[in-house]
């Protein structure tokens, strides 16, 4: 007599999709399951591109030119 009972569930499902109606709910599924694939993501630290990486890096082409120089110069 106390517990919820299936039939409990469903009129609260109802009454949930005409409030809110399925576009918002299936909207924010969505967004809550993109939400936890990039946590797991982040957790496992698997990311799709390198983190750039900032500090003295020259391209091998203007490194080639500053070799050239040192050369030169001695």
């Amino acid at each position: 007599m106390g517990g919820i009972s299936i039939w409990h569930w469903l009129i609260v499902l109802l009454i949930v999709l005409l409030v809110f109606g399925t576009k918002r709910l299936t909207t924010g599924a969505r967004d809550l399951g993109k939400a936890v694939h990039e946590f797991k993501k982040g957790m496992n630290g698997d990311d799709d591109k390198p983190a750039p990486q900032l500090g003295n890096e020259q391209s091998t082409a203007s490194q080639a030119q500053q070799d050239h120089r040192d050369d030169v110069a001695r």
